[in-house]
């Protein structure tokens, strides 16, 4: 991903934190006529080390259906691609007061690159089930326990592929307005942030407070 220096995240959590607050990951990998894409929900694997300081060296844990034949492509070890697309809205000049000027889109999305491996063990791939049912109960749900749908799980669980994705390297974009004057970035959060939208209002919450948009401030 092509990301101009004024919009890379000087500080690397901001790439974790659109890793966890958009978990929905697009898996692509090399396909006989084009590119796989699946859409996938992944989480941090509970033995990752380096996950504080970014994504590199992290490993991340997902699932998909074996039905699929993205699956029935994967080996262990092959290169994959992880995108996260975070909040994102257009731009309107109008927002500028000036003239002459151009629209633009803003948005956030980050790219991971590394290996993938698929997991054999049913009772692993349950686990990675498990585990990202109790993540996202947690950070997005009412706090549901699966114990008393076990069997339930156990009974669909076949039908799961589970894996690993081991980053080796991560990109971040986060195009928001750093080019603008202050005063005309936080007129343009305002006005994300006064719409009813969540998308709106959480792209409005990073143009606020992603520091580079004060270090490249002009």
């Amino acid at each position: 991903m092509y990301v101009p220096s004024i919009y890379q995240a000087e500080d690397r959590a901001w790439l974790r934190h659109v890793v966890e607050r958009y978990p929905l990951a697009t898996v692509i990998t090399n396909g006989p006529q084009a590119p796989y894409a699946t859409h996938v929900p992944v989480i941090p694997a509970p033995d990752t080390t380096s996950w504080n300081d970014g994504p590199e060296g992290a490993t991340l844990l997902g699932h998909m259906n074996r039905a699929n034949s993205h699956w029935g492509s994967l080996t262990d070890g092959t290169h994959a691609q992880l995108v996260f697309t975070g909040p994102n809205g257009y731009v309107s000049p109008t927002v500028y007061e000036t003239s002459p000027a151009a629209p633009t889109w803003n948005f956030v999305s980050v790219h991971l690159r590394g290996r993938l491996r698929p997991i054999s063990d049913f009772e692993e791939t349950l686990e990675v089930v498990r585990l990202t049912v109790e993540a996202y109960e947690k950070n997005f749900g009412d706090g549901w326990e699966m114990d008393s749908s076990l069997e339930y799980f156990r009974n669909i669980g076949p039908a799961v592929g589970g894996f690993r994705f081991d980053v080796e390297s991560a990109d971040g974009m986060f195009k928001l307005s750093q080019e603008k004057h202050p005063e005309t970035r936080r007129r343009i959060a305002d006005r994300f942030g006064g719409r009813r939208s969540g998308r709106a209002t959480e792209l409005a919450f990073f143009m606020r407070q992603f520091t580079s948009a004060d270090h490249h401030a002009s």
